[in-house]
């Protein structure tokens, strides 16, 4: 459904070192860099942050990233805890959105609730 997706960073510098760390793990890279702004994707950038420009006052968002398996989560929540991240919730089933949803959440630089997650079984 969606093409791709932009969150504004405070920090570009603090922010393209936590997403080169924590989206390696998911076979995610950095594919563009035009200073104000850095695409991450695989083949295609599809994830976007940039400088923070506009609007008044910070917005959480939510990005969930696709996890091939469990253990691309787990490798996320590994690289994400080493980066500094804060801790919303360690890899774990959650039934209450399906059966086999297996994530992991953390707060970026900016607070932003960033996820990885699979949804096929173990």
């Amino acid at each position: 459904m969606l093409d791709h997706v932009g969150l504004q960073c405070a920090d570009m510098a603090a922010s393209a070192a936590f997403y080169d760390t924590v989206l390696a793990p998911l076979g995610l890279r950095r594919l563009a860099d035009h200073k104000v702004a850095m695409g991450y994707g695989g083949d295609f950038p599809d994830f976007w942050i940039s400088v923070f420009d506009s609007g008044d006052g910070f917005r959480e968002s939510h990005i969930a990233f696709k996890a091939a398996d469990r253990a691309a989560v787990d490798a996320f929540f590994a690289a994400a805890v080493e980066a500094g991240a804060e801790v919303l919730h360690e890899p774990a089933l959650h039934p209450e959105y399906h059966e086999n949803y297996y994530g992991a959440f953390v707060r970026d630089p900016d607070g932003n609730n960033v996820e990885a997650v699979s949804h096929g079984p173990a």
